[in-house]
């Protein structure tokens, strides 16, 4: 009898802790980039890994071709934007990404602080409305709303979104963009 009684105040807990666990959803919007080897082949298989270690692919833009930003290279960079819904915290989702990053050839080490031709680059743009700014994470990422190979995806799955520090949506922000590098969605 008292086994018995035990028990049942075990499961009456658990089934109390379950029901009031809260697990935290956030939406983030992140930018996949290449300009090496095989573009649209890296893209995919950081997707994949995304989706298999830190979260849920709920949108994809189309894929856009567009000219190196910041610096010259005769390499191209195929971009795209995914909307992803996971349970981690903003850093922790960054370390993930750094870690995607360096398993599908990125060397962060030579070139953390200069622009570079590279295999994969996945920037997170925004993560719900937060705001963040400190020494390993900004958002909204910094340059955003200055870069069209970032505007055009983003602007495919969240046009209405709003950027949480300029109060602008995506769609007002490419609108207003000076940037005249070239970006064109693949067909």
């Amino acid at each position: 009898v008292y086994t018995a009684n035990i028990a049942v105040k075990i499961q009456i807990f658990f089934n109390f802790a379950l029901k009031n666990i809260v697990f935290m959803i956030g939406t983030a919007y992140i930018l996949l980039g290449s300009n090496l080897g095989d573009r649209e082949g890296v893209l995919r298989r950081a997707i994949e890994m995304m989706e298999c270690r830190c979260c849920r692919v709920v949108a994809s833009s189309h894929l856009y071709e567009s000219e190196p930003w910041g610096f010259e290279s005769d390499d191209v960079f195929l971009n795209q934007v995914v909307c992803v819904k996971t349970t981690l915290s903003p850093h922790d989702l960054l370390k993930e990404l750094l870690s995607i990053e360096i398993t599908l050839g990125r060397d962060r080490e030579h070139h953390y602080e200069t622009y570079v031709s590279r295999p994969i680059d996945l920037d997170i743009l925004y993560y719900d409305d937060l705001i963040i700014e400190d020494s390993a994470l900004v958002l909204p990422h910094p340059r955003l709303h200055l870069r069209r190979f970032t505007l055009e995806p983003l602007c495919d799955i969240a046009p209405e979104f709003i950027h949480p520090i300029i109060r602008l949506s995506n769609e007002d922000l490419l609108k207003r963009c000076d940037d005249n590098l070239i970006v064109k969605r693949c067909v």
